[in-house]
């Protein structure tokens, strides 16, 4: 299925289809005629005698070097092969893609100044599966991601290394086999595919698809947690809630309410239950993850805007002829979002690991048994499986340092501001990543503490679930090899299948929007 992106109005769900399922992406017809406007004013520049930047100019310092006409291609040509200095492993091939979107969607406005041939081999090498080679070292988020977006625009001109097929080769190997040819970049087509903050956007996009999973996820497994300690449900109630007001907080609530609803384990202990209250990490789940859940909707819409956006530069003014410079190009915004995405993670993870502690401490859990093994001390259960959720939950604190108040001067300090939004943005797999192990654990865990509760079961939809853990992960009786079994439960949080087990993406629809 091929989605079709109108620029300026691409959603977020259309853009988690081209990452996470592989589709491939076009732009509506709508935009030709506004794209083929924009060249025509800079094929007209070109052939001008005023300077203007990008067009007849060197770059950054050098824009004050003029270029002849007969040398217009040449310069767009080096400029790419200059420009890819990336190092490090290859960009994933799913958000490489996603990356490719973002750039259709960006040139797709009108302002850009590409030519329909330029933009027309992009839209191919997404439906014919050509996937260039990106670095995922080398930018600093203005201007522009240069290195990264470099090494994408190589491929079109049948420079650097594409993924084919399933294999790594030369570009012009790749485009050869996919039956396309290079195209010779005209003036400013060049400076237009590489400047933009397509890859830290890119990254930011997936970084924030898997938090939004992730999250729900918790809001599940937090409800699997609570039955098994045998939490109470009253801290869930919705006046608590509308009293403080904020958005996250109540439908996380909300959620919970609903997911937990008939539980026998939850009305087995209602009345005469000696505890007053529960720790923060049971009673306080609405206000973290809510609070998180709201970080997350905001950054997301943020994310949205900038995929929707033109951050080139300079930029084709078309209803005024004019082409201008300006700094569309600086990542800030897409900085901050990964930074608040990143916020979330931790946090999440961090009230999460404590559930995991929480339920293996025999001195708070209510009496179930030691590190919910049958046979403690012969057996060391989820002892060690609690160790490597504090781990992990550890370092995703640490990882959650901002990354946009860094900034480095370069290019002979033009460029003396920047955002570092590819880095805030690339470490967000990683920390995802380590959030998913984190509520894999917790779901172990749950499940086991629940399945201790029996006779007494816990409600419809976390019956759901727990039978769907047990379908991956058996339960735990005898000490066993446990890394597998912790990889499982990960995948079931990455995948969806937790959130979809009770329904949370639709308990936790925005109603604000």
């Amino acid at each position: 299925m091929t989605v079709t992106l109108s620029p300026g109005a691409a959603t977020l769900a259309q853009l988690e289809a081209i990452w996470r399922h592989g589709h491939p992406a076009c732009l509506s017809a709508t935009a030709r005629p506004a794209i083929e406007a924009a060249a025509e004013i800079v094929a007209q520049a070109a052939a001008a005698d005023a300077a203007v930047y990008g067009v007849n100019t060197g770059f950054g310092k050098l824009a004050s070097v003029r270029i002849a006409a007969q040398d217009t291609a040449r310069l767009q040509r080096n400029l790419i092969l200059s420009h890819c200095c990336g190092v490090g492993e290859a960009l994933d091939i799913p958000t490489t893609r996603l990356m490719m979107a973002l750039k259709l969607l960006s040139v797709g406005r009108g302002a850009s100044g590409l030519r329909w041939e330029t933009v027309a081999l992009l839209q191919d090498l997404l439906a014919l599966g050509v996937t260039p080679v990106v670095p995922v070292q080398g930018s600093v988020g203005a201007s522009g991601d240069l290195a990264p977006l470099a090494h994408m625009a190589a491929t079109l001109i049948g420079e650097g290394e594409a993924f084919f097929a399933g294999e790594r080769m030369p570009s012009a190997r790749a485009l050869h086999r996919a039956g396309l040819s290079a195209v010779v970049l005209g003036p400013k087509e060049g400076l237009g595919l590489i400047n933009g903050t397509q890859f830290s956007t890119a990254c930011a996009l997936a970084g924030w698809f898997d938090a939004m999973r992730n999250a729900q996820a918790a809001v599940a497994t937090s409800c699997l947690s609570t039955d098994a300690i045998m939490g109470s449900t009253a801290p869930l109630e919705p006046a608590i809630h509308d009293l403080r007001g904020h958005r996250g907080q109540i439908d996380v609530a909300r959620a919970m309410r609903m997911i937990m609803a008939g539980s026998e384990i939850r009305e087995s202990h209602r009345d005469s239950d000696s505890r007053v209250q529960d720790p923060y990490c049971i009673r306080c789940q609405p206000q973290v993850t809510g609070a998180a859940l709201d970080l997350l909707r905001f950054a997301g819409r943020t994310l949205e805007i900038e995929a929707n956006a033109v951050s080139d530069n300079p930029l084709v003014i078309v209803d005024e002829g004019r082409i201008v410079s300006g700094g569309n190009f600086h990542a800030e915004p897409v900085g901050f979002a990964a930074d608040q995405v990143a916020l979330a993670v931790a946090e999440i993870g961090a009230i999460a690991q404590r559930r995991i502690a929480l339920m293996v401490d025999p001195a708070l859990s209510h009496d179930l048994p030691p590190f919910l093994t049958p046979e403690p001390g012969l057996n060391s259960g989820l002892m060690i499986a609690e160790v490597t959720s504090a781990a992990l939950m550890s370092e995703n604190k640490h990882l959650a340092n901002p990354c946009s108040t860094d900034s480095t001067p370069t290019s002979a300090n033009q460029e003396d501001h920047v955002s570092m939004a590819a880095h805030g943005a690339r470490r967000l797999a990683r920390m995802n990543a380590n959030l998913s192990v984190i509520l894999g654990v917790e779901l172990l865990c749950a499940a086991q503490g629940v399945e201790f509760r029996a006779p007494l079961k816990t409600s419809r939809a976390l019956l759901r679930l727990l039978q769907i853990t047990r379908d991956t992960v058996p339960a735990l009786g005898e000490d066993r090899y446990m890394a597998d079994d912790i990889a499982r439960a990960a995948a079931l949080v990455s995948g969806g299948t937790v959130a979809a087990a009770c329904g949370v993406a639709d308990l936790l629809e925005d109603k604000a929007r």
